[in-house]
C-alpha cells in the first residue's frame, strides 16, 4: 500500500507511518512537497481545511497512491485568545475523502505577537523557547506541555480520526 504525505516534514511522515501501520500491512509512506495554496500561517478553520485538502488533492495530480494525506496546521482566534490545531485530509485512490482534526491548545501572547509579525508558529516557538527547528521536532505543543505531548502525538489523533471511514467501510459506505 502506497501512502504519500503532502509534506517533506519528517514529523508528519513518521506520524502517518505509525498510524497506518496499526491498521494496514505492507505500507510504504513517503513525503512529497505540495503547496497548500493558503497563507504561511492559516488563521481560520476554513483556511486550514482548505490547505489540508489542497495538499491531498495536489498529490493526486501527479501520483496515484492508495492514500494521499494533507496535514495543515492553523490558528483560530476565540474569545481574545489564539488556539493552534491541525486538520488532516485523507483521499483514497478512488478519490473518497475524509477529514480529521487534532485537539486545539492555547498559544502564549508572546508567540502570537511574533506570529503577527509574519512568522509561522514553529518560528515563534523557536524564538520564545530558544530552540531550533522545533517544527520538525517536538513542536510548540512539546514546548508548551514541557515535553508531555509532542507534535507527532498531537497529529496522530487527527490522522486516526480522518482514517475512521477507511477502516470501518461497512459503517460509512
Amino acid at each position: 500500500m502506497k501512502i504519500i504525505v503532502g509534506s517533506s516534514n519528517p514529523v508528519k511522515i513518521k506520524c502517518v507511518r505509525k498510524i497506518f501501520a496499526k491498521y494496514f500491512e505492507k505500507i510504504s509512506v513517503e513525503g512529497k512537497k505540495v503547496e497548500s495554496k493558503v497563507g504561511r500561517q492559516p488563521e481560520s478553520e476554513e483556511e486550514t481545511i482548505k490547505g489540508a485538502r489542497n495538499r491531498a488533492k495536489g498529490i493526486h495530480t501527479t501520483d496515484n497512491p492508495d492514500f494521499a494525506l494533507g496535514i495543515e496546521g492553523g490558528l483560530e482566534h476565540i474569545r481574545k485568545k489564539y488556539y493552534a490545531y491541525a486538520w488532516i485530509c485523507i483521499r483514497s485512490k478512488d478519490r473518497k475523502e475524509s477529514m480529521g482534526r487534532t485537539a486545539s491548545y492555547p498559544l502564549s501572547f508572546r508567540m502570537i505577537d511574533i506570529i503577527k509579525k509574519g512568522k509561522e508558529l514553529g518560528e515563534a516557538n523557536d524564538i520564545v523557547f530558544k530552540t531550533k527547528k522545533s517544527k520538525i521536532g517536538k513542536g510548540a505543543i512539546g514546548s508548551l506541555s514541557k515535553g508531555y505531548l509532542d507534535r507527532s502525538g498531537l497529529l496522530e489523533q487527527g490522522v486516526i480520526c480522518a482514517l475512521l471511514p477507511f477502516i470501518n467501510k461497512d459503517l460509512y459506505d
